[in-house]
């Protein structure tokens, strides 16, 4: 069946960006737009998806998930890794930690200072960022933060007093506390900002496309599997998509893919877009030969240190089964309780050494002790109490790669991601584990220190952390970077920095996370929102948002004087 619809846009993916897309483009009601999400509504009485401390049940349900996992990560000892990514309007914002980090501002000086990237520099990017955020914590006079915008960020309260012990033991250890990581310092150890507001999680859904559902220009489909790009004549002109396994054809002035750094790049090979490696072999016609596509896949690894507390100050018994109920009845009468944050409260980011020129680990502190499957170890369970830190590399150099297998779009891709390939990702994971070691073993610890239960005593040579490492390690949920902004003298370039236009197929954008040259420093839903904020502006041809050449903090590195 052929559908005659036609939209003047089309946006492939009801996720983070297609929610924040959606809203901006049918707010003047000239322009009508078609959202064709995968998966099913976040409904308001979904109590995963609406309560901040049931973040870990979405994740691996497939009503929830696309439960992606890797290929055999050969440095991993073979392990394939599990990639949650959300399958539910607000995509991943529905199912995530509700982090919020813009990254470190020399983040997007290194966007910046690649050819033809100039716009997408700190300057650039700070007034969306500004835009989109209604920061509580901070004051109307700061310049780094925004008070008007639709996503509401309220501070984690981190008074536990496992928080303030950890943040003393970070300055025992040498390390600063900062005002704000999205501030002028992201350096440092805070609260962190949280997609939290009022007890309940604010997804880019909640934030941005329920308040403009009532517009006549715009239209939300779930459950709307897009399986192809329509290319007439070399341009973009619709899509095609199964719905209630009926076939569907939708004609738009132009399509946006919003899918994230898998989906997008899957759907572009599909479409004949993409290395003609890939699409040879399973006889898709090529349209454009874009080697990039699915190419330079990026992720963040982090791994849990774990120890016993021996004070009854954690959050470790809300665990139990039977307190379960109660703690979810404190929720749905008042929003509060333990059920009402995400936990994850305050952490931090350090260098691991001084020729590093800003952060290149995060830390992300939790006065608990369990992993996001809801195992415990035995040392936890008999004291009954436990803390962990996340903790990563943010900067590896690996590089992996999404490519179809079939023409099936229902197939997942294979998902390649080489952690632990190269001499520096090692070196900094070695770094990294001897760093929260460090500040976790501090006096400020000690009355509340039982011992630490993973990895335990036993690992301690470099060869048995990053042992350790390819057995225990998870994937912090960032990929990135298959799809990246660079002009086209890049061979490896995919979308122009200038318009997100797909390279050689006009009417074609993509605006997520795919589009990054580089994964940020920090958890990607808060670039992914700024992306599409100034996405928003490029194809509406609106005038740009200024400037704002606000200063940042700059390390001194090793020679160099410190700053004013």
């Amino acid at each position: 069946m052929t559908a005659t619809e036609s939209y003047d846009h089309v946006i492939v993916g009801g996720g983070s960006a297609g929610c924040a897309l959606a809203a901006r483009l049918t707010a003047d009601g000239s322009r009508s737009v078609l959202v064709l999400e995968a998966g099913r509504s976040d409904y308001p009485w979904d109590l995963f998806i609406q309560m901040p401390a049931a973040l870990t049940f979405p994740s691996g349900h497939r009503l929830y998930d696309w439960c992606y996992e890797s290929e055999p990560e050969p440095h991993l000892h073979g392990r394939r890794i599990a990639h949650a990514r959300g399958k539910v309007l607000g995509g991943s914002s529905s199912i995530n930690g509700m982090i919020f980090q813009r990254g470190n501002p020399m983040d997007y000086e290194r966007w910046g200072a690649d050819t033809g990237m100039a716009q997408w520099d700190w300057a650039h990017c700070l007034p969306y960022f500004r835009r989109m955020e209604n920061c509580l914590a901070a004051g109307l006079s700061d310049p780094y933060r925004g008070h008007s915008g639709p996503l509401v960020l309220e501070r984690g309260p981190a008074r536990n007093p496992l928080f303030g012990a950890f943040f003393e033991a970070a300055v025992q250890a040498g390390y600063p506390l900062t005002d704000d990581v999205n501030g002028f310092r992201q350096e440092g150890f805070a609260a962190f900002d949280r997609n939290v507001h009022r007890g309940r999680r604010l997804s880019a859904s909640r934030a941005y496309l329920r308040p403009a559902l009532s517009r006549p220009n715009l239209t939300v489909r779930t459950l709307s599997l897009v399986t192809g790009i329509r290319i007439e004549q070399g341009r973009a002109t619709g899509v095609h998509y199964r719905r209630g396994g009926v076939a569907h054809t939708v004609s738009a002035g132009e399509v946006v893919l919003c899918g994230g750094a898998i989906n997008t790049p899957q759907l572009l090979q599909l479409s004949g877009i993409g290395p003609a490696d890939v699409l040879r072999p399973l006889g898709i016609r090529q349209v454009v030969d874009l080697p990039g596509v699915g190419a330079n896949l990026q992720d963040h690894l982090e791994v849990y240190i774990q120890h016993a507390c021996t004070q009854p100050v954690t959050v470790q018994p809300y665990l139990s089964r039977a307190r379960q109920p109660w703690v979810g009845l404190q929720w749905i009468l008042g929003r509060r309780g333990p059920a009402a944050t995400n936990h994850f409260e305050g952490g931090g980011f350090v260098r691991s050494n001084d020729d590093v020129a800003y952060p290149n680990l995060m830390f992300h502190f939790l006065p608990v002790a369990v992993r996001y499957d809801g195992t415990v170890s035995d040392r936890v369970q008999q004291t009954g109490h436990g803390y962990q830190v996340h903790i990563g590399p943010m900067y590896s150099d690996a590089r992996g790669d999404v490519r179809i297998v079939s023409t099936d779009p229902r197939r997942h891709p294979a998902l390649r991601f080489n952690y632990l390939s190269t001499a520096q990702d090692r070196r900094e994971w070695v770094e990294a584990v001897r760093v929260a070691r460090d500040i976790l073993g501090q006096p400020a610890m000690a009355p509340f220190d039982g011992g630490e239960t993973s990895p335990g005593p036993s690992v301690r040579t470099d060869e048995e952390i990053l042992d350790w490492v390819a057995a225990d390690a998870e994937t912090a949920l960032h990929p990135s970077c298959t799809a990246k902004m660079g002009p086209d003298s890049d061979p490896m370039a995919v979308v122009d920095p200038a318009t997100l236009q797909v390279h050689g197929v006009p009417g074609l954008r993509v605006v997520d996370a795919s589009v990054m040259p580089y994964v940020t420093n920090g958890n990607i839903y808060a670039p992914v929102m700024m992306l599409a904020e100034k996405a928003a502006d490029l194809i509406l041809g609106a005038d740009p948002l200024p400037p704002l050449p606000e200063p940042f903090y700059r390390h001194p590195l090793p020679g160099e004087p410190a700053p004013a």
